[in-house]
């Protein structure tokens, strides 16, 4: 996952990835945390402020969206990437909010795929 991720930074620094700042791979901590970043020697225009994190597979993200859903009272969105049409992927303990949210992003995805827009 850490090779993947370098990949993916490189992609972003040759233009192949467009529409966002993206780093890593940085622990948790670094990704949303300025002081845990700063307190580790990390420089980063990413470091402490990630807006979405990348995770290496399915249960590791929902591990990260649990812990962010319960612990945080963060708002989550389930859509799973790389398949040729978004796929929404909700709890059965899932809110309304939360399948709402999961459906506008899907929604948005696809919109854009038929425009020709490349989000991933």
């Amino acid at each position: 996952s850490t090779i993947e991720a370098a990949a993916l930074c490189k992609m972003a620094d040759r233009g192949q990835i467009k529409g966002g700042i993206l780093d890593g791979p940085l622990a948790f901590d670094n990704a949303v945390s300025l002081v845990a970043a700063k307190t580790k020697g990390i420089r980063s225009p990413v470091a402490g402020q990630a807006d979405i994190l990348v995770v290496p597979d399915l249960e590791s993200g929902n591990m990260v969206a649990k812990q962010l859903e319960y612990l945080a009272d963060a708002l989550m969105a389930g859509v799973v990437l790389g398949a040729r049409v978004p796929i929404v992927l909700t709890s059965r303990a899932d809110t309304a909010e939360t399948r709402t949210a999961s459906c506008a992003i899907a929604q948005l995805m696809a919109h854009h795929r038929r425009k020709g827009v490349r989000l991933v």
